[in-house]
């Protein structure tokens, strides 16, 4: 007779206290991709693993694989996962919740005695915080056989080293993600599972404690963007013939925003960021026009449409802006993912585990992007479960309430322990 599923609430929190213990920065938590605070986390899900006897696997690139087999080895596998990479003085849940929310549901299977036909890995993703290295989904498309060889050599941004030296540092074989091997075969998954602390307020003003997701915003980015005109003096340079970057930047962000507006008024979803934005510290002044400045640019939308209507739109509005001003636009590399829609078979099956287990749940979209679109896009049938947060993410308040991440494990296990699933 086996037991009834409990997830072990005390468990779930004795991992998340060591990983705010052990990879704490104040304020927050760092867990830098393929550094230190990151490897610690693979080195506490490993432990925590090998205890309840999963298989452990670790590709070349250094993505983690926890598997609990079920009585058909032969059949494609369940995997559930996330990242446990953090930005730097980040939040202790934005990632790391997925894993152990993996291993949570895992554990309590094997304790309630139940071993499923398919057979349960527990993924931990490398890399997805691109402020480390700036391209997305590094570790799930190292995974899939989808990094370009060319990224390796692409530097950390706080260190400078290239991210091939970064992986011969931890033991990893570079060598081997740069021939672009599929080291995770869509065609042996039968799903895969991500649980991701909500980035937004959605899910806390409409206080249900989980959000199953539609889809995966794309992206398209320039992170190194500048204008240069021409610096000159305040007072001396009249109007007509200054070549002001900031005014260039000004007309830049306002014609942006005009057609995000517009975008909007025809039901279509994006969203349009100037992260950063700066003059020279060691240029510019308070009586100088000034001739340089830099910006970085995200924008994000469902729809691939919307992105090209978006980014032609940008490369006209540049063009006006360098005629009418007398700038020059830099606008540097462009990077970016493409959107992912996700299975709605998969999420059908979530909704009825999620209503028979009494768990409040509303279906919603991800304006964030997360590795579920590298599986979805790579045709996996894929699943993404938003927990609330009530402080967003990305920064050292981040938090959940521990009964809202049972809630959620507690779904997860249960659509994992049932045989009907196909």
């Amino acid at each position: 007779m086996t037991e009834p599923i409990a997830i072990d609430r005390a468990f779930a929190e004795r991992l998340f206290d060591e990983l705010a213990a052990r990879t704490g920065d104040a304020p927050g938590i760092t867990r830098a991709a393929y550094g230190e605070g990151e490897q610690i986390a693979h080195d506490v899900i490993s432990r925590e693993a090998a205890a309840l006897g999963l298989a452990r696997h670790v590709d070349p690139a250094g993505n983690l694989y926890l598997t609990y087999e079920g009585r058909d080895p032969s059949l494609a596998a369940w995997v559930v996962g996330s990242h446990l990479d953090s930005v730097p003085h980040g939040g202790n849940f934005d990632g790391a919740a997925g894993v152990i929310a993996g291993l949570c549901a895992v554990r309590a299977l094997v304790e309630a005695g139940i071993r499923p036909r398919r057979s349960i890995t527990v993924m931990a993703i490398r890399a997805e915080e691109s402020n480390w290295f700036p391209l997305s989904y590094l570790g799930s498309r190292a995974a899939l056989g989808l990094l370009p060889e060319e990224s390796l050599a692409t530097p950390r941004s706080d260190t400078g080293v290239a991210l091939a030296e970064h992986m011969r540092r931890l033991g990893l074989d570079p060598t081997r993600v740069g021939e672009g091997r599929v080291h995770l075969d869509p065609a042996r998954i039968h799903g895969f599972i991500e649980l991701h602390i909500e980035q937004g307020p959605v899910l806390e003003a409409a206080d249900v404690p989980i959000g199953l997701v539609t889809g995966i915003s794309g992206s398209f980015r320039y992170r190194r963007a500048r204008i240069l005109g021409e610096w000159g003096h305040s007072g001396a340079v009249p109007r007509g013939h200054r070549h002001d970057a900031v005014f260039a930047l000004a007309d830049l962000v306002t014609a942006l925003d005009r057609l995000w507006g517009e975008v909007l008024a025809e039901g279509e979803g994006a969203t349009v960021t100037f992260g950063e934005v700066g003059t020279d510290p060691a240029l510019h002044g308070f009586s100088k026009v000034p001739g340089e400045v830099s910006f970085c640019l995200d924008v994000r939308s469902l729809s691939p449409a919307c992105l090209d209507r978006i980014h032609a739109g940008l490369m006209e509005i540049v063009a006006g802006i360098e005629a009418a001003r007398g700038v020059r636009f830099e606008l540097g590399a462009r990077t970016g993912s493409s959107p992912a829609r996700l299975d709605a078979a998969l999420r059908a099956r979530l909704a009825g585990v999620a209503a028979a287990r009494g768990a409040g749940h509303v279906e919603m979209a991800s304006g964030a992007g997360h590795d579920t679109a590298v599986f979805a896009n790579a045709g996996v049938p894929s699943a993404l479960v938003f927990l609330r947060n009530q402080n967003g993410s990305h920064n050292p308040h981040e938090a959940i309430e521990m009964a809202d991440f049972v809630v959620a494990a507690d779904v997860i296990a249960h659509l994992l322990a049932r045989d009907d699933n196909g």
